[in-house]
């Protein structure tokens, strides 16, 4: 706890050395949506019976809300609103045109319930799940072929209650791969922004195979020990902007790939035309951005600029392994303050 504390301190310093407003991601008055739009209709989760007690399940109430919004799709597109209150939930799909607001004290809390948590098959660039053989959990938060999604809110949480997956990870007793908290999936025109992940089972956000995407004024924390929650991972991704977040991780808080060995070098899907802005970035066993190890379909046009790393192993990281494939090239980076580095 001290030690935390000191880490805290020395960021506050840091950060008030830079003219930086807090420590947190920036969070925007307004923001415009880039090529998404206001939506049309509207609904709360507890017009679908949400309760907001931290006990009840709303996975149900969840997943029939954004079935019954997903009718509007075509006609000016649906938003559910979240307010103040805990919201245990399992995982639970998106639909396109579609936007999910938490209010600034709505908490969604993921379920430690495993049969709240579909199981997915294996990534096809990948070809297995990490934590185990077979499948994967599916995200918290999760969609697959959409088109114009939000998710955002006025800094509302998203809470993995990681510690009960860390536990069994590291127990060797999990079947499939932990779940993220938010991953999209053959999509585009995704944006995430003004909110605060905390304690992911595994990886906090992951578009892959998806383009156009934004994430933008992301706070993620998690325990510097915790076992693989990186930040941000977008994965086989074309034109991917980040920017004004702050991260603490037990693992790389951005990293860069493309799939892994002959699975990611068949599947031959590049992350590229990607921008890294205004990060901030605490991760003593780890780097602020990684590219790779796994990007054996390629990581192309990379561009990272005022980027803060702070008590962390690495700044820029391009990691190989023997039998990856692939290459990294046209990477700029601009603007790095490095503060207690490792390396």
């Amino acid at each position: 706890v001290t030690g935390i504390a000191t880490l805290l301190v020395l960021v506050a310093l840091i950060l008030g050395q830079k003219g930086a407003e807090a420590r947190k991601g920036r969070i925007l008055e307004s923001f415009e949506y880039i090529a998404m739009s206001c939506r049309a209709h509207s609904a709360s989760i507890t017009d679908f019976g949400g309760i907001g007690d931290g006990k009840t399940s709303n996975t149900k109430a969840f997943q029939d809300a954004v079935n019954h919004l997903s009718q509007y799709a075509n006609g000016g597109g649906a938003q559910l609103y979240v307010p103040a209150g805990q919201w245990l939930t399992g995982s639970f799909s998106l639909t396109s045109h579609f936007t999910l607001y938490l209010h600034k004290d709505a908490v969604l809390l993921a379920s430690q319930d495993m049969s709240e948590w579909p199981v997915l098959k294996a990534l096809p660039s990948y070809g297995r799940g990490r934590d185990a053989a077979g499948g994967r959990f599916a995200s918290l938060i999760f969609g697959t072929n959409l088109t114009d999604v939000v998710v955002t809110g006025a800094n509302g949480t998203i809470d993995g209650q990681g510690a009960f997956w860390w536990q069994n990870f590291h127990k060797g007793k999990l079947k499939y791969t932990r779940p993220y908290l938010i991953e999209f999936m053959y999509s585009d025109n995704i944006q995430i922004s003004n909110l605060t992940l905390l304690n992911s089972p595994s990886w906090n956000v992951h578009p892959v195979y998806s383009s156009n995407i934004l994430v933008q004024g992301i706070t993620i924390i998690a325990p510097i020990t915790s076992p693989n929650t990186d930040g941000i991972n977008p994965d086989s991704c074309t034109n991917v902007r980040i920017e004004d977040s702050y991260i603490v991780s037990g693992d790389d808080c951005i990293a860069v790939k493309s799939g892994w060995d002959e699975y990611g070098i068949s599947f031959g899907m590049p992350t590229k035309q990607l921008v890294i802005r205004r990060l901030t970035c605490i991760s003593p066993y780890s780097a602020a951005i990684a590219l790779g190890s796994e990007m054996s379909g390629g990581i192309e046009d990379v561009r990272a600029e005022d980027i803060t790393a702070i008590h962390t192993e690495s700044g820029v990281r391009i990691k190989t392994a023997r039998g990856r494939g692939g290459f990294v090239k046209d990477i700029y980076v601009k603007g790095m303050t490095l503060h207690t580095m490792k390396w």
